[in-house]
């Protein structure tokens, strides 16, 4: 926030020195993509409803187009999913019957009593993904899908359409429905559990958001979107944006073009474009055009290390405590699975055991291995690198299950003396774990790898144009992919 308000005063002072010249040419380029994992710019061909394009060398989905219709079937999941979670607002998820005593718990019932406990950032962390990222995804979703039924696209729908590309991860309902399911298992053997109706509405808003997600086609809305004639470069320029269609054969030389992170355009220009540099607002989104992200390499690792460091108190510190009638005993993450194996819930124990230690240990590994392969400039298994991250990018929010169980049993099981459970520092150790890697993944330029290794000099056919997604067979080295004419399809990709 603060860059761009830095630049908008820098443009705003150099705007006076801006002469009557001829301004410079740059070229919005149609039918090119570029692939957010390696970075490779290879042609897209028209899709069809249900086909999805892929890259040619490491199979990351580059476009898709849906079946279903722009507006009306997210609008109705939409509304659906907004109906959903004001209810859920006002109403109860679980009670806990403990000797005749009983305790009702809602979605803010964890939070508040995290916060009592001491543990007011954690309390604010789960009501954050829990209870106001939801509801402002939902906005975000109602708003744009009305932006984009006017007959003139209002220039406040780009910006909404990046807000909630960024957000949407951070919208953790479904993640929460299985904490919710892990803490109903540690209870039932404790006491009589009742679930109320906000346990199913709570299911309910997963899979109508799931279904808004799965119906919403953001390619169509930006297509939809006309491309601003000039471009400001930050510089006190104006840059005239003219139009050119890689299909009919002209192809700007690599190194010259670049494509916004938010809305794909592909940008050329009349020079090499510097790797981190700001080149002035897209034309069609407004975001900031860069080629690759900045200081990629230095903040994945520095919160890499961050996520380290916290790893091991997060699974040798104790994350609750569970009392009852005076007696009790602190538990870790480690601890929790053996319970829940023991009781029989072996499916549930591997989830947990999946969630909670595995996929961290999957995050750090995996990145510490992309880091050192960018840093080195090595091929070793770069397909595979460029399919793990985008695994790590899916399943990170996933480790913060024991976070929300944590929350709901501290809010549900309170009958003082009788039985209790509190929080723990390894809860926030582990919490700061799954932040931390994250983020760190977020920051990282999977793109650097390949660029390091030499292999993004050249502009490879079409994306494989297919019904389902399909896995490429990985070989190394990565070949360097030769510059083809776009017309010169295989059999079967259209």
């Amino acid at each position: 926030m603060s860059d761009r308000f830095h630049k908008r005063l820098w443009r705003n002072a150099v705007s006076f020195s801006r002469s009557q010249e001829p301004h410079a040419s740059i070229h919005a380029v149609e039918g090119l993509r570029e692939c957010p994992t390696c970075g490779l710019f290879q042609h897209v061909p028209r899709l069809k409803p249900g086909h999805l394009a892929e890259c040619l060398r490491c199979g990351c989905q580059l476009a898709r187009r849906r079946r279903t219709s722009l507006i009306g079937a997210p609008a109705a999941f939409c509304i659906t999913s907004a109906a959903l979670y004001v209810t859920l607002l006002i109403s109860s998820l679980m009670t806990l019957n403990v000797y005749g005593r009983e305790n009702t718990v809602s979605l803010m019932s964890g939070p508040i009593e995290l916060g009592h406990q001491g543990y007011g950032a954690i309390g604010v962390l789960v009501a954050l993904v829990t209870i106001l990222m939801p509801g402002v995804i939902i906005g975000l979703m109602a708003a744009i899908l009305f932006g984009a039924s006017r007959p003139q696209m209002p220039d406040w729908t780009p910006r909404l359409l990046t807000w909630y590309d960024r957000l949407r991860g951070w919208s953790m309902v479904e993640v929460y429905v299985l904490g919710v399911l892990v803490a109903y298992t540690k209870l039932v053997d404790l006491a009589l559990v009742i679930l109320q109706p906000g346990v199913y509405l709570l299911g309910g808003l997963m899979l109508s958001m799931a279904a808004v997600d799965s119906t919403f086609d953001a390619e169509r809305i930006w297509r939809s979107r006309d491309i601003r004639p000039q471009l400001d470069d930050h510089q006190g320029h104006l840059l005239d944006v003219a139009h050119l269609d890689a299909r009919n054969g002209v192809i700007p030389p690599v190194e010259n073009m670049l494509s916004c992170h938010a809305c794909n355009l592909v940008m050329a220009f009349d020079h090499t474009v510097p790797q981190e540099q700001d080149m002035g607002d897209c034309p069609r989104c407004g975001q900031i055009l860069r080629r690759r992200k900045p200081q990629s390499l230095a903040s994945a690792t520095c919160l890499l290390v961050a996520s380290v460091v916290f790893y091991l108190p997060a699974n040798l510190l104790p994350v609750m405590t569970y009392t009852k009638v005076g007696h009790g005993a602190p538990s870790t993450i480690i601890s929790g699975v053996i319970e829940l194996w023991q009781a029989g819930m072996i499916p549930l124990s591997l989830l947990v055991l999946f969630a909670s230690i595995t996929v961290p240990v999957l995050k750090i590994v995996a990145l510490t291995i992309m880091i050192i392969s960018t840093r080195l400039g090595g091929r070793w298994q770069l397909r595979h690198l460029a399919k793990l991250y985008r695994l790590v990018v899916i399943i990170g929010r996933w480790s913060m299950i024991d976070v929300f169980m944590i929350s709901i049993l501290v809010a549900v099981v309170h009958f003082g003396f009788l039985a209790n459970v509190t929080a723990d520092p390894g809860m926030v150790c582990f919490a700061l774990v799954v932040i931390l890697t994250i983020f760190a993944a977020e920051l990282f330029d999977p793109r650097g790898m390949w660029d390091a290794a030499g292999l993004n000099g050249a502009v490879a056919g079409p994306a494989a144009d297919t019904r389902e997604p399909e896995t490429p067979s990985p070989s190394d080295p990565v070949p360097h992919l030769p510059s083809s004419d776009p017309t010169d399809m295989e059999p079967g990709r259209a």
